[in-house]
């Protein structure tokens, strides 16, 4: 029990870190979002009223006060569920906004992440059992050679390849302009159809670093006393790796693959923009472009608060999964 409390209290401590750092870093980027509408508005070059401007932040609600103030008024709105009013979708609200995008980028994002996981590890696996194999150099060296190949470069070979010399897939966007989101087999086709590319785009990445890691784990273990003594007791190699090696060499990649469902709530920003899909990551760079305070603090403090929760978990599963851990925090 001292493991899980002493877990606990971390996560309440990073929690209020978190959303602390939350509030102080978009208050301290330069410039105002009152002007930045504006001048938006007005063109390049045109020039700036200030009364307009002082109209544009009485109408956004910006906050006022000195630093203190704002800080408590934050954490009031916090608990009330009150993320205020989007500056650049105004008069939408920073709740419907991230409703919108939110399912976009849980499913694109969230399913390409469990199925990265599972490749790399398996493939991971596979290669540390045949180590110094001809598999195992083909496993180890292709995903080293992809890794170092730029993300919006594999992005833009598959727009060219798939989009435009062999029409098969959208280029961008989350459907098309014939269909409305519903449920319906018309929406729900066009939109499959639409993420295919982004989701082929993180999957040719995405099992990298789940590969490697989880390889190097393997070797390690497979030099252990409890797989010499399986070995010695005749069992096949393959119970061998997948039962006994496997399930320990996993355990560092699950804080990581929890990590990184966490993070599935910030959205991915790059592959969002490329292929220009309406999740949280291009709605994030939309905030940040434009300054919308409320909007940046919201998709910040999911991201963060989704990571700390993963991390939690993953935490606790470790505590079960692996009883020298719970050992560890008597001594």
């Amino acid at each position: 029990m001292a493991y899980f409390a002493r877990r606990f209290l971390f996560f309440i401590g990073t929690l209020w870190a978190a959303v602390t750092l939350n509030f102080l870093i978009p208050r301290l980027q330069p410039g105002d979002p009152a002007d930045a509408i504006v001048q938006r508005l007005v063109g390049k070059g045109g020039s700036v009223d200030p009364a307009q401007v002082e109209a544009i932040r009485t109408m956004l609600g910006t906050p006022d006060g000195n630093l203190l103030e704002q800080y408590f008024q934050y954490l009031g709105a916090l608990f009330r569920g009150d993320f205020g009013v989007s500056y650049t979708y105004f008069p939408y609200t920073v709740t419907h906004m991230i409703g919108e995008t939110l399912p976009w980028t849980v499913i694109l994002v969230g399913v390409t992440q469990i199925l990265a996981f599972v490749i790399g590890n398996l493939l991971g696996t596979w290669a540390a059992y045949r180590r110094n194999s001809r598999l195992d150099s083909v496993i180890t060296l292709g995903s080293t050679f992809v890794g170092t190949l730029p993300f919006f470069w594999i992005a833009m070979l598959l727009i060219y390849t798939f989009a435009f010399t062999l029409p098969w897939f959208p280029a961008d966007g989350g459907h098309g302009p014939g269909s409305s989101p519903g449920w319906n087999w018309v929406f729900i086709s066009d939109a499959i159809q639409h993420s295919v590319l982004p989701a082929v785009a993180l999957l040719i990445t995405g099992p990298i670093g789940w590969i490697i890691g989880m390889r190097n784990n393997m070797v390690q273990s497979l030099g252990e006393d409890y797989t010499r003594l399986a070995m010695a007791k005749g069992l096949k190699g393959r119970r061998i790796a997948f039962t006994y090696g496997g399930r320990i060499a996993i355990l560092p990649n699950v804080t990581g693959f929890a990590i990184a469902l966490g993070s599935i709530l910030g959205g991915t920003v790059l592959v969002e923009t490329v292929f220009n899909y309406p999740g949280l990551g291009r709605l994030l760079l939309e905030a940040v472009s434009n300054r919308d305070f409320p909007l940046m603090q919201a998709i910040f403090l999911f991201t963060t608060v989704g990571v700390l929760i993963a991390n939690f978990g993953a935490d606790l599963l470790y505590g079960f999964l692996d009883p020298r851990v719970r050992k560890g925090a008597h001594t």
